[in-house]
């Protein structure tokens, strides 16, 4: 197999992470096109990645892109509403698909996308790119290895800003039908490690939501959500973007009989807490070892995320991020906006729901 002819869908701020990964993967990838509905946009991000943009073709309509082109390999980031509608499409052309997050707003989009590529053979992965930073990865170790023993809780706080020129900047931002709120598109990376450390399978989740801040957005910017996990251990999350002034962090929290563990910084991306009982590893060593400084919330994640889809793909694996992973962030958050819907605990797995389904909630 040569190299994997690739194009990616939607050129907009997260653009430079997906260029940059295959920039990094040039002896695997060939960057064939990009697509974005507006030009300018496509020559932007081409330039800021350093890219010869007379050698990539340029698509505004991706339907012509995939009839047009020979193509192995196709990143989706564009607004979170249309992820599975494209992605849908790229899989019947028979293209592996990296899909930004969410990967879908419903419950039953993520299952189209999981069944579509199944069918279809191909390569789904969605884009959590923390799973591959250096603190996550020693962590989840950690967890492979029993080294927390019994698992008690965990907690993922997300204490970020988001202004009204962000929104205006975008305007399916905080929409229900393009977008949610808070937890959707800024916590789902952390909700999505928290779910990832603790255990897949969950039992019921109970939560509040609210729009305390953000009157001009349809959806929320807090949650708070407890979760029982099957296991037996219990989970928290805290997920806002009222922050005065600016990021505060983005931290992780693990508590087990035998360890506790804190993953912070502005994008879980340092070590502040590492202590276990059988004491295998200095905890000031690994503090320094795992710590990244990464220029923004985005992090270095992308690029490892590349190398193993395109490992993925080689050795016909589902790749460390599938489809189902995917779905499980997704299907978590849902379950938190049925329960400040419905005003009670939610059981999982949750038959269906939608962000749409939530419209009209603040009024």
């Amino acid at each position: 197999m040569g190299k994997l002819r690739y194009a990616l869908i939607g050129c907009g701020r997260i653009s430079p992470n997906h260029l940059a990964a295959v920039q990094a993967h040039s002896g695997d990838i060939e960057l064939v096109a990009v697509c974005d509905l507006v030009p300018e946009r496509m020559d932007v991000a081409l330039a800021e990645a350093q890219i010869n943009g007379g050698k990539v073709k340029k698509y505004t309509d991706y339907q012509v892109m995939l009839s047009s082109e020979q193509l192995d390999l196709v990143a989706i980031a564009t607004e979170s509403g249309s992820h599975a509608a494209i992605g849908l499409d790229c899989v019947d052309a028979g293209c592996h698909v990296i899909i930004e997050k969410p990967m879908a707003l419903s419950i039953a989009d993520a299952d189209r996308l999981i069944d579509a590529a199944e069918v279809k053979g191909v390569v789904l992965c969605a884009c959590h790119q923390n799973r591959f930073n250096k603190s996550i990865q020693k962590l989840r170790e950690a967890v492979e290895q029993g080294r927390f023993g019994r698992l008690f809780h965990g907690a993922a706080h997300v204490r970020w800003n988001r202004n009204r020129g962000y929104y205006e900047q975008a305007p399916w931002r905080g929409t229900w039908a393009q977008d949610g709120g808070a937890l959707m598109n800024q916590c789902l990376h952390n909700i999505d490690l928290l779910r990832w450390m603790m255990g897949d399978h969950i039992d019921e989740v109970f939560a509040y939501t609210a729009r305390l801040n953000h009157d001009y957005i349809e959806a929320e910017d807090l949650g708070l959500a407890l979760i029982k996990f099957s296991n037996g251990a219990y989970g928290f999350i805290e997920g806002t973007t009222n922050v005065y002034p600016k990021n505060l962090e983005e931290t992780l929290y693990i508590f087990g009989e035998k360890g506790t563990v804190k993953v912070g910084g502005e994008s879980v991306n340092i070590i502040e807490e590492w202590n276990f009982v059988d004491q295998k590893d200095d905890p000031e060593e690994v503090k320094a070892k795992y710590h990244e400084n990464p220029p923004n919330v985005y992090g270095f994640g992308h690029t490892p995320l590349y190398r193993d889809v395109v490992s993925a793909i080689r050795e016909g694996r589902r790749p460390l991020v599938d489809g189902e992973a995917g779905k499980r962030a997704v299907e978590l958050i849902l379950a938190i906006y049925k329960s400040a819907l419905e005003g009670r605990p939610v059981r999982l797995p949750l038959e269906d729901f939608s962000t749409r389904d939530m419209k009209g909630f603040f009024g």
